[in-house]
């Protein structure tokens, strides 16, 4: 599905780069409980930090070859070699901090599941398992957080997850499809529920 050829328009932050109007128009807020998928956008989001997202969109091929896949369990096993070899690497963000995000992450989604709970379990509870569909109008009506996204940031970072303050956690539940918060002009915002009794504008 690239989107072309569809009609209605499209939020205006993908602008009309390929890359970032495919993701847009096939990823950015359709409803996502896989597993692998969750873990690597939560990476993702936190390598984002102080940056654009189009900037880790550019690098997410080789995000993905850098980090075997997003694997949790190789990752969780990456020792000082291997981080040697990430900040060596200009195809990712060469951030030890982040790197070592990473690394602690993959402990903790390990963590997690040795728990008995899963990452999709965690991310989609504050809206009990169902999307949030709202209904924005211009692009500065839509939050760039709020209180699910402040109390999922805290349960995150309680679990000892890093780099999960409730902007970056805010821009993940955009990602994952959590909420839906396509304006309402745009294509994505119908095909992924918009326009029900559940779409909620502000008040």
């Amino acid at each position: 599905m690239s989107g072309r050829g569809r009609p209605g328009r499209r939020c205006p932050w993908c602008g009309e780069e390929p890359l970032y109007v495919a993701y847009h128009d096939v990823e950015w807020g359709t409803p996502s409980r896989d597993e692998r998928h969750l873990f690597e956008m939560l990476l993702l989001e936190g390598a984002q930090a102080g940056l654009s997202w189009a900037t880790i969109l550019g690098k997410r091929e080789s995000y993905r070859r850098a980090f075997d896949g997003f694997d949790p369990e190789k990752i969780a096993r990456y020792g000082k070699a291997k981080v040697t070899t990430l900040l060596a690497d200009s195809g990712i963000v060469r951030n030890r901090l982040k790197v070592a995000a990473a690394i602690g992450n993959a402990r903790a989604y390990l963590a997690l599941r040795d728990a008995g709970r899963s990452l999709a379990e965690v991310v989609w509870a504050p809206y009990d398992g169902v999307p949030r569909r709202n209904a924005w109008k211009s692009m500065t009506e839509v939050p760039a957080r709020t209180p699910e996204s402040d109390a999922l940031s805290k349960e995150l970072a309680r679990l000892g997850f890093k780099f999960v303050g409730s902007t970056i956690v805010y821009a993940y539940l955009q990602a994952i499809g959590a909420v839906n918060d396509h304006l309402v002009d745009c294509f994505r915002w119908r095909e992924l529920g918009g326009g029900t009794s559940r779409a909620r504008r502000r008040r």
